[in-house]
């Protein structure tokens, strides 16, 4: 077999490599996933009558042994094929025979495409949450370990008020929590099945699609089936605007860390193993991996702006430019992924220099403290404000309080003196449940179902 459009004429080899492109390569990831949509459309149509028993069991081992051959690394996909699908397709007519020439009866490479990329989406959930999941409990682990270093909070780049080491890594953990937390829900979302939708506008045959959806684990069919072309490109931008807020989290957490680390503030220090060496400077230890992660966040942003730059302007109905949201969608959740390693990494090896941190306090960082007090002794705040500034540095007039005392009088929930680390570490334990429970043996595609399952 050649391609599945193949009329007997040769496409020009321009026009070829033009629209093939790396699409051949990027469809290696979704086999698993193509697979696993093949063998579910497989049993609905035995299930219709439209394949007999045999014919099911010859394409149930050839699509199980494509499987294998994909796990060992000894199935290609050659750019005359163009895609997976057809890669599949040609050899199953090898292994099953006749019975492979008759799989793709009842549906479209759309919803083909369409199923695979929707199945490994919420894997990509699967893998971001658990892996962001463990990035959190560093920064928590992190913050419960530093609860009650003195560390200046900081204000349009100037010292401003006294807060802790343990506060600072506390609201990235949240903020991080939140952001996972975005991306899980989009599970609910991508949760239904196109499998059955064709081209967009269905095919004359009884397809059971409530069957199909079920076998692949969804919990519902996205019914309109000019919906789930629609829907393309669509999908894949809501997960890289999610994969974006935690990009920007993680941004500004490195920034941090390139900030606080340098010798003028060196109130963290970033250990030998997480820098690289100047090829001119040799006293030159370089925050590059978390550079990286300032400039890969870049990237997200644009990834997302730009699947939807694609899809904006299309009519109904299938264009060939979908297929340039499947590369920039995959290298997003690649590229989130390892800055989520990266940045759990940096926070384990992080080294705290307590005395440059206490060393940051001068007076000024507790003129707050001081107007405060002298609004609660019953002076109007803004008259305690004027007076305070008014005083020689804008400080607190000779408070000698320690920057430790400062930090704990700050008792409302959430504040230094009551940081409630456990909240968001319930938060976080609640999170990583769930994603375990709606993976419920449905882990990445080559691993997620049994033979005897189907």
């Amino acid at each position: 077999m050649g391609r599945l459009w193949d009329k007997g004429y040769e496409l020009d080899a321009l026009v070829e490599e033009f629209t093939v492109g790396n699409d051949y390569i990027l469809d290696f990831r979704l086999i698993p996933a193509d697979v696993m949509g093949s063998l579910a459309h497989a049993v609905m149509l035995e299930s219709a009558g439209l394949l007999t028993p045999g014919q099911l069991e010859a394409l149930r081992g050839g699509l199980m042994r494509i499987l294998d051959e994909h796990e060992a690394g000894d199935f290609t996909i050659a750019r005359g094929d163009e895609d997976g699908h057809t890669a599949i397709e040609n050899r199953l007519g090898e292994l099953a025979g006749d019975a492979g020439k008759r799989i793709h009866l009842g549906r479209s490479r759309n919803d083909q495409v369409l199923t695979a990329m929707r199945i490994w989406m919420r894997d990509v959930i699967f893998h971001v949450v658990e892996t962001g999941g463990r990035t959190v409990g560093d920064l928590l682990d992190f913050a419960e370990r530093f609860r009650d270093v003195p560390m200046p909070g900081r204000t349009h780049m100037q010292p401003a008020m006294p807060s802790t080491a343990g506060l600072w890594a506390g609201g990235f953990a949240e903020a991080l929590l939140d952001d996972l937390r975005g991306i899980a829900g989009l599970y609910s979302y991508f949760d239904q099945c196109p499998l059955g939708s064709g081209a967009g506008y269905g095919v004359p045959l009884p397809l059971d699609r409530e069957l199909t959806a079920s076998l692949l684990g969804f919990s519902r069919v996205q019914v309109n089936v000019t919906y789930g072309g629609l829907s393309r490109g669509k999908f894949e931008s809501r997960l890289l605007e999610a994969l974006d807020q935690a990009g920007v989290t993680l941004s500004k957490l490195a920034a941090d860390l390139i900030l606080f680390s340098l010798p003028e503030f060196g109130w963290f220090s970033l250990p030998e193993g997480l820098c690289t060496g100047s090829s001119i400077m040799p006293q030159k230890r370089n925050p590059d991996a978390l550079e990286l992660i300032r400039g890969k966040a870049a990237l997200l942003g644009s990834w997302a702006a730009g699947v939807k730059g694609v899809i904006r302007s299309l009519p109904s109905g299938y264009n060939r430019d979908y297929q340039e949201t499947k590369e920039p969608t995959m290298r997003g959740a690649d590229t989130l992924l390892g800055m989520l390693e990266v940045a759990g990494l940096s926070i384990r090896e992080l080294r705290v220099n307590e005395g440059r941190l206490r060393g940051a306090f001068d007076e000024g960082i507790f003129a707050t403290d001081a107007a405060v007090e002298l609004a609660a002794g019953g002076m109007s705040f803004r008259d305690a404000y004027r007076e305070v500034a008014a005083r020689s540095g804008g400080g607190g007039g000779g408070i000698a309080e320690a920057t430790a005392e400062a930090a704990a009088k700050r008792t409302a929930l959430g504040s230094p003196g009551n940081p409630r680390f456990d909240i968001a570490r319930g938060g976080l334990e609640g999170l990583v449940d769930e994603n375990s429970v709606r993976a419920g043996g449905w882990g990445p595609p080559s691993r997620r179902w049994p033979a005897a399952r189907w």
